[in-house]
């Protein structure tokens, strides 16, 4: 199955980690927060004058701009370090994140080689292994471990691909949380990388990057940021286009392939059928989940499949000479195309699956059917289709789950991830021949004991009177007595859907007497193409809407109060925190905003604010502008409010969210005279979260919990087990 890569990745609790200078040792006085220096200009937009005070934050290399931070980071070390439990809690949060249990995710099959990535707490980065057996993960070899390329713990693997004969496998490192990654070629066989074959940065932090060999392994196509001086600074994230690279030449010498006429911000995923036959390459139009296909035999020319306006959003390499095609043109919620190779065009394609029920999540071939995994507003499933069109029905996944991207394994069997609420990713095998499922010995353990938490799904109606679903997980015997702390969270963009997750953190704050509550906002892809474009451009406010919707529903149906309601989000979900807190304050105590967008003016001068214009809107569109400016959380902070109590947390490298947008959010509320409540900025030397290292995610989750648990004046009681 093959989807173009999701950049504005979730940015959860767990993401991010501390700049290390500048801590305040015990007994030392708590520095005053610095004060920002207002120094306003005026910005006009289509005869709108904007006054911004603080625009100076945002050059981060500014030796005024570096000296703000550090007084900042002092101050918020002073106020962290010295907030109550904080070793109960570093010793839970310790235990919780280090639990020996290995996870294996992204698993690939090739010329009969499983490859997966391994997790192994307390190993600082996931690693490359082979599995000859799903049944014994300790007979895994290791092929490429970051950390004993970069003891440092600070490298990290972006993406791995494997060779059709599963021989070798190119592999992009990136460092810092940069997510500009290089590829590297590795022999399978012996573990040692290929002398001479790196290709530099095919990865990045803006377009993303991917990978696919040709039919014999002798090269595989890849995605090229601009090189030296093939064009001035401020584009080299962009005009990503496709090369390829033949073993054994000089990356100089490689060949360009496609993307010579795509939009500045281009990106692509690409990927080759299991016969070598065909290379295909999925062109997306920034983030807001427009794409063209592109198909290139393998003596032959590309030929474009689709434009933009066609609405094909994935397609998937049949066994049977054909493509199957995931089209949400007059189908919201998805139906899927069957397109003959022999004649690749739409005109020449047919309705394979109508659009149903449920919204198509994606597409995995085998030999003779169709795996389909759908989402049904949160949870997901999946059911299968014969090439010949009959309805097989559905794989046994468990109720109220996420089911992971299929694997093939050859004929029609399949491995495949399910996670909940309540347990770890397990990985299943789903034999086809006499349709068992059976759970391999490749998934988690828990290290919480999950049996007494309820889930309840709940109905919430927003503004407009849409009904958007509320999940809440609890310990079993909790009262409604509008006492409860509780901790919101939701996201509502970019066609990502908040499906059951097991996030061993929330566990943590359940055992204190908390209630965690996640909500499917409008803008991810829980009920199709149009629950997302609900929440995109300038309908944006229907997520904020949704979200208060939401937030009142607990306190109405006595679930907790305002003083002991947390929000969180990061990324998009920052941004959603920073809406929450500057359109409804009196709603929340205090804010966890993570690596989050607030300047909504000025976010697209950034590279991938360049890229998030398909999602959100530009300021150079006149009605976009007056639905961006409506909502910017930036600009609606106002003095006299009392505000929430907010930590927020940004990193320097981060290549998706500039840290400049958390500087001046921190800066304009710091000057609100109206709430003497905590503002917070915790910065690191990371990135937006990718690639932070084990023992720096401890280290951050430790802050986090220990500002949430006293915001809410939860009294922390230590857990032994």
């Amino acid at each position: 199955m093959h989807h173009p890569r999701i950049k504005l990745a979730l940015a959860t609790l767990s993401l991010l980690a501390p700049l290390k200078p500048f801590a305040a040792g015990k007994g030392t006085a708590v520095p005053a927060p610095p004060v920002a220096a207002r120094k306003p200009v005026v910005d006009t937009y289509h005869g709108v004058k904007v006054e911004d005070p603080y625009q100076w934050l945002e050059k981060g290399d500014d030796p005024e701009v570096r000296q703000w931070l550090q007084g900042e980071t002092a101050y918020t070390r002073s106020m962290l370090d010295k907030l109550p439990s904080r070793e109960a809690i570093r010793a839970r949060v310790t235990t919780l994140l280090t639990h020996q249990s290995a996870s294996h995710f992204a698993l690939r099959q090739r010329g009969g080689t499983l490859f997966a990535l391994k997790s192994q707490p307390p190993k600082q980065q996931p690693f490359l292994v082979v599995l000859p057996s799903v049944e014994d993960p300790s007979t895994a070899r290791v092929l490429v471990d970051p950390m004993a390329l970069d003891p440092s713990g600070r490298t990290t693997i972006d993406f791995f691909v494997p060779s059709l004969d599963g021989k070798k496998v190119a592999v992009s490192l990136s460092k810092d949380g940069t997510e500009s990654g290089d590829v590297t070629v590795y022999d399978v066989a012996t573990g040692k990388s290929l002398p001479g074959e790196s290709v530099p940065r095919v990865n990045g932090g803006t377009a993303g990057g991917s990978l696919t060999w040709n039919a014999d392994g002798t090269g595989f196509f890849y995605t090229r940021y601009p090189r030296g001086e093939e064009r001035p600074p401020e584009d080299r994230d962009f005009f990503q286009q496709v090369y390829f690279h033949a073993l054994g030449t000089p990356t100089a010498q490689d060949t360009y392939e496609l993307g010579k006429g795509a939009p500045r911000i281009a990106n692509y995923a690409l990927s080759t059928s299991e016969d070598g036959a065909y290379v295909m390459a999925i062109l997306g139009n920034g983030d807001g989940g427009e794409y063209a296909v592109y198909l290139r035999p393998r003596q032959g020319a590309w030929t474009q499949l689709s434009r933009f306006e066609d609405k094909l959003v994935s397609v998937a390499f049949g066994q049977d000479g054909a493509l199957y095609a995931l089209s949400r043109r007059d189908a919201p919620r998805g139906k899927v195309l069957r397109i003959p190779l022999a004649t690749p065009s739409l005109d020449k394609a047919t309705v394979f699956i109508p659009q149903g029920e449920a919204s198509i999540d994606g597409l995995l071939a085998t030999a003779t059917r169709l795996y389909v995994t759908e989402q049904l507003g949160g949870p997901m499933r999946m059911r299968m289709v014969g090439l010949d069109g009959k309805d097989l029905g559905r794989v046994p996944t468990p109720p109220v789950s996420s089911v992971g991207w299929p694997t093939r394994l050859g004929g029609d069997d399949i491995l495949f991830g399910s996670i909940s609420y309540l347990a770890p990713t397990s990985v299943f095998r789903y034999s086809a021949g006499d349709g068992t499922l059976a759970k391999t010995a490749l998934g988690r353990s828990s290290p919480v004991d999950t049996s007494h938490v309820r889930v309840e799904r709940l109905m919430c109606t927003s503004k407009d009177g849409t009904q958007v679903p509320l999940n809440l997980l609890y310990a079993e015997g909790t009262k409604r007595d509008g006492n409860n702390p509780t901790l919101l969270t939701g996201y509502g963009g970019f066609n990502i859907s908040l499906s059951p997750s097991f996030q061993v953190l929330r566990f943590a704050f359940i055992e204190q007497g908390g209630v965690v509550a996640v909500a499917n906002l409008r803008g991810g892809s829980e009920f199709g193409e149009e629950w997302h474009t609900q929440g995109s451009l300038t309908k944006k406010q229907n997520v904020f809407d949704d979200f208060h919707a939401c937030a009142k529903l607990l306190v109405e149906k006595k679930w907790t109060k305002p003083e002991r309601l947390a929000i969180e989000g990061g990324s998009n979900g920052g941004l959603l925190m920073g809406a929450a807190l500057t359109q409804h304050p009196e709603l929340f105590r205090t804010v966890l905003a993570h690596v989050g967008i607030y300047d909504m003016l000025r976010v697209e001068l950034t590279p991938n604010g360049q890229f998030n214009t398909t999602e959100y809107g530009t300021v150079k569109d006149p009605g976009q502008f007056q639905s961006l400016y409506a909502y910017s959380p930036y600009h609606h902070v106002k003095d006299g409010t009392k505000y929430p109590s907010v930590l927020f947390t940004s990193g320097e490298n981060d290549p998706r969210v500039d840290p400049f947008h958390s500087r001046k959010m921190v800066a304009r509320l710091r000057a609100v005279a109206g709430s003497k409540r905590p503002v917070l900025l915790r910065t690191n030397d990371m990135g937006h979260g990718m690639g932070t290292p084990l023992s720096e995610t401890i280290a951050e989750e430790v802050d986090v919990h220990a500002f949430l648990f006293n915001e809410l004046g939860v009294k922390y009681r230590p857990v032994s087990r």
